[in-house]
C-alpha cells in the first residue's frame, strides 16, 4: 500500500460526504451515506448492482439531486471547489457520434481557466500534446473520437482530466469495455498519479483488482457496508453484508459478475 495516505493525515480528506441521501422517486438509491476518501490515495468505491456507485460520484459534484447530505472537496463545499475536481464519466454518458476530435477533448480540459471562446494559445497547446502523450494517444489526436476502441476513449477522456491539473480525480467504470493490458496500463498511470500527489477515486467492480492496486476502499449496498483501507475492508464478513452468501465462501468471481 501507498505511504499516501498516511503521510496526508491531518489533511481534509479530498472527498468528503455526509449523511448523502438520494432517491429516484419514491426508492432511495443511496441512504445517509458517509464517506471521507484520504488526500493522495488511489480510492476505489465498490458494491453490488444497484449498489449506488455510480449514483454516489454524481451526487457529490451535484450532476444529480441530493435529497439530503453535505458533500466537501478538500474540506470546502463542491459549489466553491469544482476546479480541484476532474471527473471521468461512464463510456454510455458520451454522445461518441458527435463531431469532435480527440485532441479537441483533451482541450476542453482547459476550458475553466482559457474560456470557451478564447484560443488555445501555444502553452495550452503543449499541454495537451503532453497530457496525450502521456496516455499514448498523440498518433491519434485528429481522430473523431467515435472511431476509437473503448479503451483508447477512455485514454482521451483521462487525458482532459489531466488537462484540467485538479488534485482531486474521479472516475466512473474507468475499466469498461477495456482489455487487460489497456485496464493494467490505465492503471499503472492511476497509481503514478497517486504517487505525485493526486487524489484518484474509482467506482470499480474487480475486487481482485483493487486488492491488489488500491489503497482505500468504500464498500457501498445503498448505505455505507465499510470504508478504510483495503485490507481491513474487503473481509469476508463486510463481503457477505454487501454481496451476500457468495461472499462467504470467497467466490470472488460471483462476487464480481454482480458488482459489475
Amino acid at each position: 500500500m501507498s505511504s499516501a495516505t498516511t503521510t496526508a493525515a491531518g489533511r481534509a480528506p479530498a472527498l468528503e460526504v455526509r449523511r448523502l441521501t438520494v432517491s429516484y422517486g419514491s426508492r432511495p438509491v443511496l441512504w445517509d451515506v458517509d464517506a471521507s476518501f484520504p488526500v493522495g490515495s488511489l480510492s476505489a468505491i465498490v458494491g453490488p448492482n444497484g449498489a449506488g456507485k455510480s449514483t454516489l460520484l454524481k451526487a457529490a459534484l451535484g450532476l444529480i439531486p441530493s435529497d439530503a447530505g453535505q458533500v466537501l472537496i478538500e474540506g470546502r463545499p463542491v459549489r466553491a471547489a469544482r476546479d480541484r475536481v476532474a471527473y471521468v464519466p461512464q463510456r454510455d454518458a458520451i454522445d461518441w457520434d458527435f463531431p469532435i476530435t480527440v485532441r479537441e477533448v483533451v482541450e476542453m480540459g482547459l476550458y475553466a481557466k482559457t474560456g470557451w471562446v478564447r484560443r488555445v494559445g501555444r502553452a495550452s497547446a503543449a499541454k495537451v500534446d503532453a497530457c496525450l502523450d502521456r496516455v499514448g494517444m498523440t498518433e491519434y489526436a485528429k481522430r473523431q473520437i467515435g472511431q476509437l476502441s473503448g479503451g483508447q476513449r477512455q485514454r482521451v477522456f483521462i487525458a482532459r482530466a489531466l488537462a484540467q491539473e485538479a488534485p482531486v480525480m474521479v472516475m466512473d467504470e474507468p475499466f469498461a469495455g477495456v482489455d487487460a493490458r489497456t485496464e493494467a496500463s490505465i492503471l499503472g498511470l492511476l497509481g503514478d498519479l497517486r504517487d505525485e500527489g493526486r487524489s484518484v477515486i474509482v467506482v470499480h467492480h474487480d475486487l481482485a483488482t483493487v486488492r491488489g492496486a488500491f489503497d482505500w476502499v468504500l464498500l457501498i449496498n445503498v448505505r455505507t457496508v465499510a470504508a478504510g483501507p483495503v485490507a481491513e475492508v474487503l473481509t469476508p464478513e463486510t463481503l457477505r453484508r454487501a454481496y451476500g452468501a457468495a461472499a462467504a465462501t470467497g467466490d470472488d468471481d460471483r462476487v464480481t459478475s454482480w458488482a459489475g
